[in-house]
């Protein structure tokens, strides 16, 4: 599988913008994917995930209500629509697929799981 992230920009507070991830190659065997990101001098930390099994989206608390993740099977595509864009909000934005308890904090394997090669998001006060 291979992951490639697209929709970064520079934007000023309040603005919106959309990420999307495409995915190719072995796409039947993703069982889940999910947004992370990764500010200046910070931790990578999770933005997101959704299932390959259509349940509802899953948020970090920073972004809940104001970021929403869905995805396009027919596309092999999922997005992250972000609005109320915050200062804080600024990181390289992640695109990730892996087993579903890798988002919940079990261990990782890297050889299970696959990642974009990141877009900025860069947000202006």
């Amino acid at each position: 599988v291979q992951l490639v992230e697209s929709g970064g920009g520079l934007v000023q507070a309040g603005d919106s913008l959309r990420l999307s991830c495409a995915a190719s190659g072995s796409t039947f065997s993703i069982n889940a994917m999910g947004w992370y990101r990764q500010a200046p001098g910070k931790q990578r930390e999770l933005v997101g995930y959704i299932t390959s099994g259509g349940g509802s989206p899953h948020y970090a608390d920073s972004v809940k209500g104001r970021f929403t993740i869905s995805r396009d099977n027919a596309k092999n595509t999922m997005y992250l629509q972000m609005n109320s864009l915050k200062f804080e909000d600024t990181a390289v934005y992640y695109c990730n697929a892996a087993p579903t308890t890798y988002y919940s904090g079990s261990p990782r394997n890297r050889y299970l799981e696959v990642w974009g090669q990141g877009t900025l998001v860069t947000v202006s006060s």
